[in-house]
């Protein structure tokens, strides 16, 4: 059967003391687009224009942050993970930081519809006194539909190294008709969205303290630091309910001081 293949590279570079693109490649569904910026920073939309993923779908998404420059990548809307007639749909992120610069992750939300499988991976290489800020959620089915995606297959792998030295490790799995993972307390005790923010740089430390005070009226939300890494876990019975937990941290965080501004158009 057809499917859909794509891959996008982008890469900064400094000129006169600003983020500037320097590579940009695409092929495939995988297309990127670089919208004027109004601070010292590059912003670069990822966009799949097949529509969606299904199984035997791939994309891979690679990006540099050059030295002393500060790249922000997002997506154009939420990614959507199809039903699938065999196989998962593998999406791939390559992402790099170099000594000195910041490289901001913040894609929209990855809705999975019923009978969906998908496999995604990050990795992500950051300098010593780099700066990474990494978000991944998932909206389990379409709730105006009445759609809990239960059937729903996901795994996802992190791999952050710092100087060559792992950092941040991780992989979650979630198995189709699972339901003791969708109601257990100890798991998603029945949300339909959930995130992950990882944090990484040297004033860390200066960061929890007022991150947990955002987090403070929402139960459902987490916030540790170890060193120099700050992770951030929440749950939401919708994704609605998701934004309003993850946008203050993303906006408290993010060198910009405020969401992409795609995630509220």
């Amino acid at each position: 059967m057809q499917r859909a293949e794509g891959e996008g590279r982008v890469a900064t570079k400094a000129r006169y003391g600003l983020s500037v693109l320097d590579t940009l490649y695409q092929s495939g569904c995988g297309k990127i687009r670089v919208p004027k910026a109004y601070g010292n920073w590059l912003e670069a939309v990822l966009i799949n224009t097949s529509g969606g993923l299904t199984g035997g779908d791939r994309m891979t998404w690679s990006a540099r942050a050059a030295a002393g420059t500060h790249l922000t990548l997002t997506t154009q809307a939420c990614e959507r993970v199809y039903r699938s007639t065999g196989g998962a749909a593998h999406v791939t992120s390559r992402l790099i930081v170099e000594a000195g610069g910041r490289l901001d992750w913040l894609p929209q939300e990855t809705i999975v519809f019923d009978g969906s499988s998908l496999d995604r991976t990050i990795e992500v290489e950051v300098a010593g006194d780099a700066v990474f800020l990494g978000l991944e959620a998932i909206i389990l089915g379409r709730e105006a539909h009445g759609e809990d995606a239960i059937s729903a297959q996901i795994s996802d792998r992190w791999r952050v190294r710092r100087d060559g030295e792992l950092l941040h490790a991780e992989v979650a799995r979630l198995d189709a008709d699972d339901r003791l993972a969708r109601d257990n307390m100890a798991l998603l005790g029945g949300a339909r969205a959930y995130g992950t923010l990882c944090y990484i740089s040297e004033d860390a430390e200066r960061h929890v303290g007022p991150l947990k005070a955002l987090m403070a009226n929402h139960p459902t939300a987490g916030v540790s630091r170890i060193g120099d890494k700050i992770v951030l876990r929440a749950t939401g019975r919708s994704g609605y309910h998701l934004r309003k937990i993850i946008m203050p941290a993303i906006a408290a965080l993010s060198g910009a001081g405020a969401v992409p501004k795609l995630w509220s158009l």
